[in-house]
């Protein structure tokens, strides 16, 4: 049979090809073919146990996953916890499980009796979290509605009722850090606190929206799709009716405006189940800002974005991220084709009446053009009376 104990990467890779030739041919049992390939087998896994070993799923990890499927709150896990306090604990890493909670978990929520005993030893230390609580902006979170009153609170209960929040939109964190990846450049050091509460609200609104939203297909999305999207721009109301196709495509629409600090255009990301979510903070309320935002959003969906990260983006700032310029490639395409802009009298003589054309031919609101013209000039003073300066946030708020 001349087969060797697997010592080097290029054994495994040709051991691994022979497999496959083997497995191909479905030999019958108890043939030279199928005993080769079952000890083939055998050497493969050995090797690959030891190559690539793969942990074991973490327990709190597990759970929350399982809460988000079954769209359960901490107050949920009271009848096999006990108490919410002591639920809370468990959560945040701060008390073991139990046996006789691994059993109720196990059998209530479906869980492997052996993930829920991976890490749950009460002598197996527990990383500390470098996730600095306190960084968060609560007062502004608080006055905005999204956590309960905090006066009179200590500071653990302040610390817990931050750690609920961030747990109920998905946002799991490890050891260290969080496990949601921040792309895009809204995102900094100093403001990775903020940009993670407000993401967390995204999240928690569009679940809101989930009954009514339609079936999500990633396929549909396309450049057909986004100059679609772009020429519903033409009309009074197109915000609204450019929401409302989104949603009837499965993609939730929230706007909420930026925290304090963060220089934050819009976002794109989707929730643990798959969700796709588009979001816009409206920090610039003008027609030309709020359609480039949304097509560059919706174009990360369709290229860019997976369950791991979230892009958050500040227009205002060039990027050198491909990612990025490819998003405003593809906008700026679905609004204006490039060898229409180069030909067109709005970019070689812009006026008022040469605009006003383009936007009649490609049948996209002025601003669009308008916002072109002043981001290449660098001049944003030009037809300011064509932005549509405070039309949008009247439009999409109450």
């Amino acid at each position: 049979m001349n087969i060797k104990v697997i010592r080097t990467e290029d054994q495994y890779r040709a051991y691994l090809e022979e497999v496959q030739v083997l497995m191909a041919k479905a030999p019958a049992l108890y043939t030279d073919d199928s005993e080769r390939l079952e000890v083939l087998t055998v050497l493969l896994e050995s090797y690959e146990n030891e190559k690539f070993p793969v942990e074991p799923p973490d327990p709190i990890d597990a759970i929350l996953f399982r809460m988000q499927e079954k769209g359960f709150k901490q107050a949920d896990l009271v009848p096999y916890f006990g108490t919410s306090s002591r639920v809370s604990e468990i959560l945040n890493r701060k008390r073991p499980l139990t046996v006789q909670m691994i059993r109720a978990i196990s059998i209530g929520l479906g869980i492997s009796a052996d993930t829920l005993i991976g890490l749950s030893s009460p002598d197996v230390e527990q990383p500390k979290s470098d996730i600095d609580w306190g960084k968060f902006p609560v007062k502004e979170m608080t006055k905005r509605g999204w956590l309960q009153a905090l006066s009179g609170q200590t500071k653990t209960s302040v610390e817990d009722i931050v750690r609920n929040f961030i747990f109920d939109s998905g946002l799991q964190f490890g050891a260290a850090s969080f496990r949601r990846t921040l792309s895009g450049e809204a995102t900094s050091p100093t403001t990775q606190y903020a940009l993670y509460a407000w993401l967390a609200r995204i999240i928690q609104r569009a679940r809101e929206k989930k009954g009514r939203l339609g079936s999500f297909e990633q396929d549909k999305l396309s450049s057909h799709f986004l100059k679609e999207l772009a020429q519903l721009s033409w009309s009074e109301k197109g915000p609204l009716l450019a929401i409302e196709l989104l949603e009837k495509r499965g993609i939730a629409v929230i706007i909420e405006p930026h925290l304090k600090g963060t220089l934050l255009d819009g976002a794109a990301l989707k929730d643990i189940d798959g969700t796709p979510i588009v979001a816009l903070t409206l920090r610039f309320d003008r027609i030309d800002n709020f359609w480039f935002t949304l097509l560059h959003e919706v174009a990360h969906l369709w290229k860019h974005v997976g369950k791991e990260e979230a892009f958050l983006d500040n227009l205002s700032t060039e990027s050198e991220d491909r990612r990025e310029a490819e998003a405003n490639r593809l906008a700026r395409e679905a609004f204006i084709p490039r060898l229409v802009w180069k030909r067109c009298d709005a970019h070689i003589a812009p006026s008022k009446e040469s605009i006003e054309e383009l936007a009649r031919e490609l049948k996209i609101h002025p601003a669009i053009i308008v916002g072109r013209i002043r981001r290449e000039l660098d001049n944003y003073s030009l037809f300011s009376d064509l932005v549509g300066q405070d039309e949008v946030r009247s439009l999409l708020t109450p």
